[in-house]
């Protein structure tokens, strides 16, 4: 059932991400109950002369998530070695180059910790761009394919921009940004750890420091300095993570605790005409259900908040679940 279904969707998108250059997308995503993967697909699908690539070079990254019954450690590990010869013989990838892991609803850091010793590391393209992925160490691989269509429309906003990007991750949204003409942009992050592998992307991609800053601090913290400093920006990027516990902070992090508060410090962060891309996986809507605070917006024009989120399902998310995108717009 699920070679069946791979090659189906393999088909299916293979001439999109041609088409697109887009070198990661979702491929699998619990279609077949019985079968409760996620399986992310990574390789540029056309090389520099314009043909078809070699799939046997091509990866996947795939997660089992916690079914809601108890199964033996041994034969669960047994079905996934099975798993992985069943996507292997559907798309003709190495077995060497597929990576599942088990996953659970993480708390803490624990989706962007280590989960072997092992790296298998590779580069691939997404507009235009390259990025460094991880597929064999962490849960996450670096570059979240459901925020493509975000960090486009970044992009196209960004010529001339002062950009700021808060819990950075591996700066894939500064990347972009720089791309589409930023001024300026600033990560904030942390993990040295992340603030070095946006680095690997910034080079790798020509773009140097300078007008590109990495900075290792508490996203919160950084904040309450910067409204205190009467800091200005064009664009603001929150996608911050349901929860932290890191020991580099010194409180923790709870979303449903903290959102007000992160979101009512960036707004009072935007310039005039300044936009706050808030990608989250909520439930709610801000209009009724966070106290958005309209008179922190320092400009006279008010405060405009649109839900993106239909705008924001690329091919391979149809029909799938993906962060809710919220633009908060300081008019």
């Amino acid at each position: 059932m699920l070679a069946n279904r791979l090659q189906k969707r393999f088909r299916h998108l293979k001439k999109w991400a041609q088409r697109t250059g887009t070198g990661a997308f979702r491929l699998y995503d619990r279609d077949i109950p019985e079968i409760p993967l996620v399986l992310d697909f990574y390789g540029d699908l056309v090389n520099s002369s314009g043909s078809g690539t070699n799939i046997s070079e091509a990866a996947i990254s795939g997660a089992l998530y916690k079914r809601p019954y108890e199964k033996d450690e041994a034969e669960e590990e047994k079905w996934l070695s099975a798993m992985k010869d069943s996507i292997s013989e559907a798309l003709g990838i190495k077995p060497a180059h597929i990576f599942l892991k088990q996953r659970q609803r993480q708390r803490g850091t624990a989706q962007y910790e280590k989960t072997g010793k092992a790296r298998y590391e590779k580069t691939v393209k997404e507009g235009g761009l390259s990025f460094k992925v991880n597929l064999s160490d962490y849960l996450d691989t670096g570059l979240f394919p459901d925020r493509r269509l975000l960090r486009a429309l970044v992009r196209t906003e960004s010529p001339g921009k002062r950009v700021l990007n808060l819990f950075s991750y591996t700066g894939s949204f500064s990347v972009y940004a720089t791309a589409g003409g930023a001024a300026l942009t600033e990560s904030v992050d942390i993990s040295n750890t992340y603030l070095e592998w946006a680095r690997d992307n910034f080079l790798l991609n020509g773009f140097h420091s300078g007008t590109n800053k990495l900075i290792r601090e508490d996203v919160i913290k950084y904040l309450g300095k910067a409204v205190t400093e009467k800091k200005r920006w064009d664009i603001i990027v929150l996608d911050p993570p349901a929860f932290s516990n890191s020991k580099k902070m010194e409180d923790s992090f709870d979303l449903k605790r903290d959102l007000n508060t992160l979101v009512n410090q960036c707004i009072y962060l935007l310039a005039r005409g300044g936009k706050l891309y808030l990608s989250v996986n909520v439930k709610h809507s801000f209009d009724s259900d966070y106290a958005v605070d309209m008179s922190l917006a320092p400009r006279l024009g008010g405060l405009r908040i649109t839900d993106l989120s239909d705008k924001m399902t690329d091919e391979d998310f149809k029909g799938r679940k993906i962060p809710k995108t919220f633009l908060f717009y300081n008019g």
